[in-house]
């Protein structure tokens, strides 16, 4: 769920990483007015991950109040993924879009839209606007990804997504308290090298954030606060913990980076392409004494 702000004098007795100038701004969790559910249609695509709004327009939400927003961040957090279908969006919306839900959110001040490292300066569709999103090997990954689907084959390319709350909540209390301990390594180096394939120069500049940049590529964050694949068997043999989404052309998914995994299905031959954008969260921390699972966050 959402990440709430811990004065600095109480983290290390609270905390375990983080970085002081990337901390949550929300001095309490989200919580929802059901805006979204009094207004729009929905249904959920499974038990456990999945939110549909099938006649939601993300220009019409634009014109919407705050609350309809947080709302929004509070339902991407608790289910997971959310679908939009056939958007007429430009992608300077979704750029507009995605940095005001990361913002109430409570992204930190230091936060913003991520510029990916093979991004090329002076993009046509602008540096926010990317072809890949997974980027925790930087030391401020992702919050929320959204993703606009705007050539797909006749048929294959589905795109499956599955819950790491609902993975965690079925580990046994030995494994959760020996996973609360360690940290991974997140490396992407192999862009250095398809910079140098590509020919084009790393962008070391800032990138979203001011601790994301150079050409590092590596980060060490807590184990369970950026899902690591352990025990990747959990993942892979639970298909109760996940939904596969049929894209259509123009559809729009929005999902919480830090809580779920995705992988696309390459099962197609013909293009597929797709528009990204990728909003900045907080530094990974564990919060060691107020965290809470999903379920008991719920009422569950």
């Amino acid at each position: 769920m959402s990440s709430v702000i811990t004065p600095s004098s109480q983290i290390d007795a609270k905390a375990f990483s983080g970085h002081d100038i990337a901390r949550p701004q929300l001095t309490k969790r989200l919580s929802d007015s059901r805006s979204l559910e009094q207004y729009y249609e929905y249904h959920d695509l499974t038990p456990v991950i999945g939110r549909e709004f099938p006649t939601i327009q993300l220009r019409g939400l634009l014109k919407t109040d705050d609350q309809v927003f947080s709302d929004l961040a509070y339902t991407v957090s608790s289910r997971g993924v959310v679908f939009l279908r056939n958007q007429d969006v430009t992608p300077n919306e979704l750029k507009d879009f995605m940095l005001r839900l990361t913002t109430l959110a409570g992204c930190p001040a230091t936060s913003g839209l991520h510029v990916h490292p093979l991004t090329e300066e002076g993009s046509e569709l602008g540096d926010q606007i990317s072809v890949i999103s997974d980027i925790t090997f930087e030391p401020v990954p992702s919050d929320h990804a959204m993703l606009k689907i705007h050539t797909l084959p006749a048929t294959g390319g589905d795109t499956l997504w599955a819950s790491g709350y609902e993975v965690y909540d079925r580990l046994s209390e030995l494994m959760k308290e020996m996973l609360k301990k360690l940290t991974a390594t997140h490396d992407a180096k192999f862009f250095l090298d398809e910079a140098r394939n590509l020919g084009d120069p790393l962008r070391e500049c800032e990138r979203g954030s001011p601790l994301n940049k150079r050409a590092e590529l590596t980060a060490v964050h807590p184990v369970i606060r950026t899902n690591c694949n352990y025990p990747f068997n959990m993942v892979t043999q639970n298909h109760d913990a996940q939904v596969q989404f049929r894209w259509e052309k123009n559809d729009v998914a929005i999902w919480d980076n830090r809580s779920t995994w995705h992988c696309a299905t390459y099962d197609y031959s013909d293009p597929r392409a797709e528009g990204r954008v990728c909003s900045l969260g907080e530094a990974p921390y564990l919060d060691l004494q107020n965290g809470r699972l999903r379920n008991e966050e719920l009422g569950r």
